[in-house]
């Protein structure tokens, strides 16, 4: 199997590429368009901020790449958010292949600190990409911004407010947690991406 990890000047690759050498597989991290559109799965990471990246992917125009791809895709974290409409970090027009907005937590509770850093529950889960992944399991978030609830919601969490901790369409999967650093639980889910038929509704 060909694994591409898209390369956009986002952080987390590293983490993301001990995740998969320990489940067997040795990722190609690439920006070229005919390595991503050849390859058997995709996942697009991301830790960083959403207008230079955007400025990075239009520059090598992978965003017109990334939204022909047909194979099973997953964005995390910052790659799920650009995979929204838009992104109220500096303003920023995104890829829109979900139909969701990402906008900044609000913390209504001083105990509340932002960015979200640490463990949370994920439940309502909607998706094989959780097969074997129980109600309530915890994962590991980092993040200011989150993507709001909507059609497209597979997983839900509660930081502020409910919000979208992953996101599905057609060949197009998204979690705003990071599975690298979700210890069992983020493995399993690393493994249902690598290893299920995902449905490509």
């Amino acid at each position: 199997m060909k694994l591409v990890m898209i390369k956009y000047n986002a952080g987390n690759t590293r983490s993301l590429q001990y995740a998969l050498r320990r489940l067997g597989v040795e990722p190609l991290i690439t920006d070229d368009a005919e390595e991503i559109l050849s390859a058997d799965k995709i996942i697009f990471p991301g830790v960083g901020e959403a207008s230079s990246a955007m400025k990075y992917l239009r520059s090598k125009q992978l965003d017109q790449v990334i939204t022909q791809v047909k194979q099973p895709f997953l964005g995390i974290c910052l790659g799920m958010q650009l995979m929204c409409t838009h992104s109220d970090e500096n303003d920023t027009a995104c890829l829109g292949i979900f139909e969701s907005t990402v906008k900044l937590f609000k913390a209504n509770d001083p105990s509340l600190k932002i960015p979200q850093i640490g463990w949370n529950t994920i439940g309502n889960l909607k998706s094989n990409l959780f097969n074997g992944i129980a109600e309530n399991s915890h994962c590991y978030f980092v993040h200011s911004y989150y993507a709001h609830l909507g059609d497209h919601t597979i997983a839900t969490t509660d930081y502020c407010s409910p919000y979208s901790a992953a996101l599905h369409r057609d060949n197009f999967y998204g979690v705003q947690f990071h599975p690298e650093k979700s210890a069992l639980v983020g493995e399993k889910i690393i493994e249902n991406f690598i290893n299920e038929d995902l449905l490509c509704r």
